[in-house]
């Protein structure tokens, strides 16, 4: 009985371990990225982009676009996350966190998009990418 608990206690403590490295939250705020005032939203400013559900793990129903400001992510009312090509493709926004120009403004937990275009970018030698 001793041996089985003495297995046990590890195996536990590893597991509760594997799960908790899956968990992000939708925070992801860096002490460098300057914050996004309403009035840049509504002049047009660049942002992260990506399937809420899927890349900043909002909770809903489908597979929807969304866009984190300032460390925090919104589900986007306008264009469609198809509207870009397939979502889940390999590089679609269920498998991507893209950069992409915004104008809008912030409802509730909504962003509503008056402009919303992704930011082109290339792939290097080395196969990293950048934004042009």
């Amino acid at each position: 009985m001793k041996t089985k608990t003495i297995l046990f206690i590890p195996g536990f403590i590893f597991l509760i371990f594997v799960a908790s490295c899956g968990q992000q939250t939708t925070k992801q705020k860096t002490s460098d990225t300057p914050e996004i005032s309403a009035t840049q939203l509504t002049e047009g400013v660049t942002v992260e982009a990506a399937c809420g559900e899927c890349q900043f793990r909002l909770k809903g129903d489908d597979c929807e676009l969304a866009v984190r400001v300032n460390g925090k992510a919104y589900f986007v009312d306008g264009p469609d996350i198809d509207d870009y090509g397939d979502a889940h493709a390999e590089d679609g926004f269920c498998n991507a966190i893209k950069q992409a120009k915004v104008k809008g403004k912030i409802e509730g937990d909504r962003f509503i998009a008056e402009s919303f275009e992704l930011v082109p970018t290339h792939t290097d030698a080395d196969g990293n990418t950048h934004e042009q």
